[in-house]
């Protein structure tokens, strides 16, 4: 097999948090969602699935990937083609609902475990999109996201070439997107321009 075969196989196998899903709300088992292939042109990292991602083995699967879609100017088939676009949240399984029935936080075993083998048995990918705080976290470091989401955003154009923030683009973020039409008034014409140049074959 592959690398990135061997990863796969060895990520959907991956037990690792069994107990702590057990523990949860939800009390659910592992169902990790491995979801890249070689030659990705574009690497979407988000923050874990949900549930409806638990149960569909998608990548946002749900109203936040329509949003998604949207807001990078795709279809569906370019958007679920691995080989095309890679997802690589900070954690592969959905990480159950809290006592107030919220999503956890992405479990920190995860990332440690398969982030850095999944991201260099990819190689270089044209784009990167960060979603949320915790994958900004990751990628960008301390420096970069000082002060949260909000303060990472407005910086985007501060930012290293071929990475892009992003809110998440979940229905609670609403809100969010009304008090910050800068968002779509600036952004997202560059998100799209540069998602169709990285798709592009050159």
């Amino acid at each position: 097999m592959t690398t990135l075969s061997r990863l796969r196989a060895d990520i959907l196998a991956c037990r690792l948090c069994a107990d702590r899903f057990a523990a949860t709300a939800t009390a659910h088992q592992p169902r990790p969602v491995a979801w890249f292939g070689r030659d990705a042109r574009i690497l979407i990292a988000g923050q874990a699935p949900g549930l409806r991602v638990h149960e569909s083995g998608r990548p946002f699967d749900d109203a936040s990937g329509q949003r998604l879609r949207d807001w990078l100017g795709i279809d569906e088939a370019t958007f679920w083609d691995s080989g095309a676009i890679a997802f690589l949240p900070m954690a592969l399984c959905f990480p159950g609902y809290g006592a107030k029935g919220g999503d956890l936080p992405p479990p920190p075993i995860c990332a440690a475990t398969w982030r850095a083998p999944v991201i260099d048995a990819l190689g270089p990918v044209r784009l990167t999109l960060l979603i949320g705080g915790h994958a900004q976290r990751w990628h960008l470091g301390p420096a970069l996201t000082a002060g949260g989401v909000d303060a990472t955003l407005a910086r985007w154009r501060d930012l290293p070439e071929g990475t892009i923030p992003l809110p998440h683009p979940s229905w609670r973020n609403t809100a969010w997107l009304k008090r910050n039409p800068w968002f779509a008034a600036e952004l997202l014409p560059v998100l799209r321009e540069r998602v169709q140049k990285a798709l592009a074959n050159d």
